[in-house]
């Protein structure tokens, strides 16, 4: 039988689904705007206590403002000096380190200085020295390391050059052209806990050679060390890195020599 549409005319209608009724999304609340003005000194102290710390614990820039490491460093460099690598290690001969020389460079002038030049090194030396940070007065030298406790220096062999343990020092790849080793004659057993240090510009450096009749013989105390001058980083044209001469790997020389910081 053929059902025809009026046959349906009883039939209860599907119920109809309700579509989801779309909600306005809540408007986002606007994010405030903070002043730089009110950050900026907050990031400045962040940026200087950082600053601090390395300069206290890690690393410092120092001026050379005399010629007693010629060629080596001239008047005028800056170089970075690490500070807390002889927390790590030894110190090894050859290297050019920094030193406060109170109590035994009496009497010699000041051979590095603090980089503080500016408007604004100045203000940063004065709040390092409020926290105890405070730059390196004037007894800071820079030098070579030439003998290490222990070690036997002497000046000269048949050849006018310096001696370590027995062993002679090729010091042409450093000294100041012209220079000799040591016009000085000497003949020290570094004491304990002390370094044997000259300058690369011998002719006018006051090194050890010039305190031997100070407490120590001219030597210096390694807990006066403050660190090892690594690099040159100005001028950029004569920027690059303090390593040590090849003259001091010599089989034999280590001897007995040794130093921690």
């Amino acid at each position: 039988m053929t059902r025809h549409p009026a046959d349906d005319a009883g039939t209860s209608p599907e119920p109809a689904v309700d579509e989801p009724v779309a909600r306005p999304k809540p408007k986002p609340k606007p994010k405030r705007k903070r002043s730089f003005v009110r950050e900026l000194p907050v990031l400045l102290a962040i940026a200087l206590g950082l600053a601090l710390v390395i300069k206290a614990l890690v690393i410092q820039s120092f001026f050379i403002p005399s010629g007693s490491m010629e060629n080596t460093l001239q008047p005028g460099d800056r170089v970075l000096v690490n500070k807390a690598v002889y927390h790590l290690r030894d110190i090894k001969r050859g290297e050019v380190v920094v030193f406060n020389g109170e109590n035994s460079f009496n009497g010699a002038l000041p051979a590095v200085e603090a980089a503080t030049d500016g408007a604004f090194a100045r203000a940063f030396a004065s709040v390092a020295h409020w926290f105890g940070a405070s730059a390196p007065g004037e007894k800071d030298y820079i030098k070579r390391v030439i003998g290490l406790p222990g070690d036997r220096v002497t000046c000269c062999d048949a050849q006018g050059r310096i001696s370590v343990n027995g062993v002679s020092l090729d010091e042409n790849a450093y000294l100041f052209p012209g220079d000799r080793p040591s016009l000085e004659p000497f003949d020290i057993v570094v004491p304990k806990d002390r370094l044997w240090v000259m300058g690369d510009h011998r002719s006018v450096s006051q090194d050890s050679r010039a305190h031997l009749g100070q407490p120590g013989g001219g030597t210096v105390p390694i807990d006066k060390v403050v660190g090892r001058a690594f690099v040159i980083v100005w001028p950029l044209s004569r920027a690059g890195t303090l390593s040590i001469p090849d003259t001091f790997s010599q089989p034999g020389l280590s001897g007995s020599g040794s130093a921690r910081g």
